[in-house]
């Protein structure tokens, strides 16, 4: 496969690889929402950490880098906000994806262009004109359309995955606070063990359950699925044009579906489906006007 990927031009090659990382992820969460159907959040989020932090050291550390703890004290503090956020988009995702369908969580975590896109507009003054506008406030209206409050289709569960569409917004902005040497395997770092603890300590206030051979199965699946979606993502970055990978990020509404409708007998009701439809338009078209803007700039 690698032979195959390595003979395809630059941008066919990124959007392959934008997809399968997508594809990882969404898988993922699957594997999750399949264990939290038996396993309380707290056990599953510290049993994958520790999964997670073996694999960072045997498997992904070679690949992005060792883990460095030599930063200084300003980015330690940047590292340890982003971990907190980390788990806050953790904790608040799951929560949302063990009552709603797969495809309307995935869908509302789409709207993290918009958001970071709003963020740079207040944090950084980052440029935003009225079209780029409009269309973020066209894809925030597809999430109201997703969550749809006051019908019978309302789940007060669906405001916890904005909640972590928030935290994730918070967790990437921090990361532009950070120097550019701080390695991306010990920000994976800080991440996982925060998470671990965090869930660890919380994990003490409840009854651990025994894990089954599926849901072992499962919770691994989700670790190692975790695992290649950063290290494709990794690999995304080093090749093509972002403008035309980056809306290939929106297969993951695609995955979704089929899997949220195979796995899980999930579908989406009519509304959130054209919300979905809604925010991957809008970002898409953010995303291209950006890259437009800064093609201009240049």
């Amino acid at each position: 496969m690698i032979t195959m990927l390595s003979r395809l031009p630059d941008n066919t090659r990124g959007a392959v690889l934008m997809s399968l990382s997508m594809a990882a992820f969404t898988t993922n969460d699957s594997f999750m929402k399949g264990v939290l159907t038996e396993v309380p959040i707290f056990q599953a989020l510290f049993l994958r950490a520790v999964l997670n932090l073996v694999m960072l050291y045997l498997v992904l550390a070679p690949v992005i880098g060792p883990v460095r703890f030599d930063l200084a004290r300003r980015d330690w503090v940047f590292v340890i906000l982003r971990s907190l956020a980390e788990v806050g988009a953790s904790l608040c995702f799951l929560t949302a994806l063990k009552h709603v369908p797969l495809a309307n969580a995935t869908a509302i975590m789409q709207t993290m262009p918009l958001s970071i896109t709003i963020a740079g507009w207040l944090l950084f003054r980052d440029a935003l004109g009225w079209r780029r506008m409009v269309a973020i406030f066209i894809g925030f209206f597809g999430v109201l359309m997703i969550v749809q409050p006051g019908t019978d289709g309302f789940s007060a569960y669906g405001l916890w995955a904005v909640a972590a569409m928030l935290c994730v917004t918070v967790r990437d902005i921090i990361v532009r606070k950070m120097h550019e040497s701080v390695p991306n395997s010990t920000v994976t770092f800080g991440a996982i063990v925060a998470v671990g603890i965090v869930t660890g300590i919380l994990s003490l206030g409840i009854d651990w359950v025994p894990m089954t051979v599926k849901t072992s199965a499962q919770l691994f699946g989700s670790a190692a699925c975790v695992l290649a979606g950063y290290v494709l993502s990794v690999a995304v970055m080093r090749v093509g044009e972002m403008s035309f990978i980056s809306p290939f990020r929106y297969t993951a509404l695609i995955w979704a579906l089929v899997i949220g409708f195979f796995a899980f007998g999930e579908w989406p009701n009519l509304l959130a489906l054209c919300g979905a439809g809604t925010i991957a338009a809008t970002g898409i078209y953010t995303v291209l006007r950006e890259a437009r803007m800064k093609r201009r700039a240049g």
